[in-house]
């Protein structure tokens, strides 16, 4: 019985250590993978006929401008907003405006599931198509870029070091919140 305590102990140290190194570089990565899924996926639709939701995004986007930019322009506006947010992310410069362009876009890559609602959902059962569940996950990156808003206010994530043990039977702590406000 000894030795499995010293088994979960060892664990709970490098637990806390793992713990430790997330709570030092768990934004800045996050941050940074943003960076990329959106640099990368911007410089996908600079190529007429590669993206796979080309058509869907050329579309919403000549509706949401009001025919001002269509077709290939169209296409152009949508990868360099998210080729300039990709870069915003990845070096972390201007990220204000990057995330306000992201919170812009986000908006527009998620107005087909209100715009074209029957084509994403076809069917009796409306089960969503790969274009629906393409969008469908940009609930992830809003939720990920609100986290990256959230630090250039200077929130930080603090380390407070538990057990595992301590911690295996409470729910997610709530967010502590500064007593002093600026």
């Amino acid at each position: 019985m000894k030795t499995l305590a010293n088994l979960f102990d060892r664990f709970d140290r490098l637990d806390t250590s793992i713990n430790r190194w997330l709570v030092a570089h768990s934004i800045a990565l996050l941050r940074i993978g943003m960076g990329l899924v959106f640099l990368g996926f911007g410089v996908l639709k600079f190529f007429p006929g590669i993206s796979p939701i080309e058509d869907l995004a050329t579309r919403t986007t000549t509706i949401l401008t009001l025919g001002m930019l269509s077709g290939h322009n169209a296409m152009n506006f949508v990868a360099g907003l998210e080729t300039i947010i990709g870069v915003c992310f990845i070096s972390g410069r201007f990220l204000r405006v990057g995330v306000w362009l992201m919170a812009a876009q986000m908006v527009g890559a998620m107005s087909p599931l209100l715009i074209f609602p029957s084509e994403l959902f076809p069917g009796p059962l409306h089960a969503p198509t790969l274009a629906a569940q393409y969008i469908v996950k940009d609930i992830i990156l809003v939720a990920a870029g609100m986290v990256v808003a959230s630090t250039w206010t200077g929130a930080r994530i603090v380390a407070k070091p538990q057990s595992l043990r301590s911690t295996l039977s409470r729910r997610v702590p709530k967010v502590e919140r500064s007593l002093q406000t600026a």
